[in-house]
Order: C-alpha cells, then sequence, then structure tokens
C-alpha cells in the first residue's frame, strides 16, 4: 500500500524517555506520566493542537494556530524521518492515545538515553486506530523501498563483479 500524505488533528501530550526500541512496554510509562501531567493542567491552560502529518517518508508535527494562546508549542514545526520511528501504537489503557518512539540519531555521541516516546490524544479511538494503521502503511512502504534498492544494488554488484571479470581475461 503505497501512502501519500495522511493529516490528523491531535492534542499534542508531549515526549518522554523511553527505555526501549519497541514494545508497548517501552511506552506505557512515559505515556502514564505524560496523561498524568496533562490531567494535572490548570484549566485554563490546554494542550497543544497539532496537524500531524504521515508520508512515507514519515512524520511531520505543526501546531495549529489557536489565536489567543502563547506558549512554547505556538510555532512547533518538527519532522520525524520513517528511519528515525522505530515503534508506533494505540494505547490500550487511553484508547484515544497513540504514542510511537523515535530513535535520536545525536544519543550515541553524548552518552544519552536514544529513545524518546512521544505521544498525542485523538479525537476518538477509531482516530487513533487509522493513525496507527497509516504510521504501519508507511513503514511497509519504507521496507518495501529498502527491499528494492537492496536488489537493484546487488543486480549492480553482479554487473560490475562480471565486468571485472571480463576485464581481468582480456588483459
Amino acid at each position: 500500500m503505497i501512502i501519500s500524505h495522511i493529516r490528523f488533528q491531535v492534542k499534542y501530550l508531549g515526549q518522554s524517555d523511553a527505555r526501549g526500541l519497541w514494545g508497548i512496554k517501552h511506552t506505557r510509562k512515559p505515556v502514564d506520566l505524560m496523561v498524568a501531567a496533562a490531567k494535572a493542567l490548570p484549566p485554563d491552560q490546554i494542550l497543544p493542537i497539532v496537524k500531524l502529518t504521515i508520508s512515507v517518508d514519515g512524520v511531520h508535527l505543526e501546531t495549529v494556530d489557536q489565536g489567543t494562546r502563547r506558549s512554547e508549542f505556538d510555532r512547533m514545526s518538527v519532522f520525524f524521518n520513517i528511519e528515525s520511528i522505530s515503534y508506533g501504537v494505540q494505547d490500550l489503557v487511553y484508547t484515544r492515545v497513540f504514542s510511537m518512539i523515535i530513535v535520536k540519531d545525536n544519543a550515541d555521541v553524548k552518552g544519552l538515553n536514544p529513545f524518546e516516546c512521544h505521544a498525542f490524544v485523538c479525537e476518538s479511538r477509531n482516530a487513533a486506530r487509522k493513525l496507527t494503521y497509516s504510521l504501519a502503511a508507511a513503514f511497509q512502504d519504507y521496507s518495501r523501498r529498502v527491499k528494492e534498492l537492496q536488489a537493484s544494488q546487488d543486480s549492480w554488484d553482479i554487473v560490475r563483479r562480471h565486468i571485472a571479470g571480463d576485464k581481468q581475461i582480456l588483459m
């Protein structure tokens, strides 16, 4: 299945360190912490609304202008390359919540935890499911493209070896 751009409007719960690459066991604690923090917000403070766009290249987040609000999320725009996303899931406890684990590329050098869990509240559990399926489709498309690229590189390697072999024979 090839997807182009699928857009969702969601509330951004935030991000928290995750302990591993994939699996709901690594999103459970971060999601619980983010939901608890959101529930503890003062009544006049709301979660930022973001446009989450899934494409074959990755996930783009951009805040939706809410007019009157001023916060650190007023102009958030970030792109997560499909290669940096290791996992995405609809939460089993909070069924309107979608979370994903991002592998930070600079963490290895600095000795930091490389796994980051980002979580979002969807308008319904069905929307969270669709978001999860859309990311799964992007993963499948990425996997297909990687396999095709490897196959074409393998073909070129065979041709190069054959040509190199012919040159050696001709010499």
